[in-house]
């Protein structure tokens, strides 16, 4: 599996946001004076009427989107995640979640993988603060073709939603001619019988690293994609999980509120499940390369095989 091609995700919306602008006319992107790391420049190059530089004011972009969207266009808001979901969130509430807007939040940057920009700009909460709004659509795609398959579904989607984004070149696993994307629906990529691991971004290439390892140790590991963390897909998680009888998440956020926090919603409701989290503890993120700092928190394929076979053998 390592040689495939990597593109990060970033670099895929930027291309994609480029193409619909031709198909969306009403199509409208705000950058907060990020627009080369975020890769809306694409956008703003073709389309430089429709393209707002609102310097470093994040909250105030939220509050220009926000009326945008009252007039009818499909603004779409990037910025880093830390910026985003963190510095903005009372806006991005009050003006966009409550009034339930058609704007779309396209954040770059997110968790660890932001590498040497270090603990303040490695936003490991982000999906936990916008899940937490109500009628807010949350997805977190996992290479490139499901990038551009996410950005188109979001627009094609009349509310409010956050998609985030990586800096890190990710390998393109997708099949780029077949996959099809659903809002809210999750993607069963590896069929097992001893345990499910249930992954969102980045980890769930690494997920299937790690399922192939498992393999090798004799447990078979269904790996699911669960691009959409909301809402999610209830009926897969609850099938898997009866299925397998044991659940792990594996997800570049912190284990409080994330992915891990979202499927064990559904579980200790409606299917109770031995389920092991894997994400970023209870921590600030580190100064480190990505490989390094993917390595420190345990979130590689070998990382991730290794704590679900101690958890197996001993799973109290």
């Amino acid at each position: 599996m390592s040689d495939r091609r990597k593109i990060a995700t970033r670099e895929s919306y930027g291309r994609v946001l480029e193409k619909l602008g031709a198909e969306y006319p009403n199509l409208t992107v705000l950058d907060a004076d990020l627009v080369g790391a975020t890769k809306t420049a694409y956008f703003q190059k073709s389309y430089p009427e429709r393209h707002f530089d609102c310097g470093i004011a994040e909250a105030n972009m939220m509050g220009v989107a926000a009326g945008l969207a009252t007039e009818g266009f499909i603004p779409v808001v990037s910025t880093f995640a830390m910026f985003a979901a963190g510095r903005a969130f009372e806006q991005v509430r009050n003006s966009i979640g409550y009034p339930a807007l058609n704007v779309k939040i396209v954040a770059s940057h997110g968790g660890i993988s932001v590498g040497e920009d270090g603990a303040t700009h490695q936003c490991n909460e982000d999906l936990a603060l916008m899940r937490s709004i109500p009628g807010m659509t949350v997805v977190c795609p996992a290479d490139g073709v499901e990038t551009e398959a996410a950005i188109r579904a979001i627009l094609a989607y009349d509310g409010p939603a956050y998609v985030r984004l990586g800096r890190s070149d990710v390998p393109m696993f997708h099949d780029e001619e077949h996959y099809r994307f659903e809002l809210g629906k999750g993607v069963t990529l590896r069929e097992g019988r001893d345990v499910t691991l249930f992954a969102t971004g980045l980890c769930v290439y690494e997920s299937l690293r790690a399922a192939e390892i498992l393999s090798a140790n004799g447990i078979d590991a269904e790996v699911i994609n669960l691009h959409t963390v909301k809402p999610i897909d209830e009926a897969l998680v609850i099938r898997s999980a009866k299925k397998t009888g044991r659940v792990v998440t594996v997800e570049e956020h912190s284990t409080v509120g994330g992915l891990g926090s979202a499927v064990c919603d559904v579980l200790c409701e409606k299917a109770p499940t031995l389920t092991l989290k894997i994400g970023i503890p209870d921590v600030f993120g580190r100064s480190g390369s990505a490989q390094k700092l993917l390595d420190h928190f345990g979130l590689t394929g070998e990382k991730i095989a290794q704590k679900v076979l101690d958890w197996m053998k001993d799973p109290a």
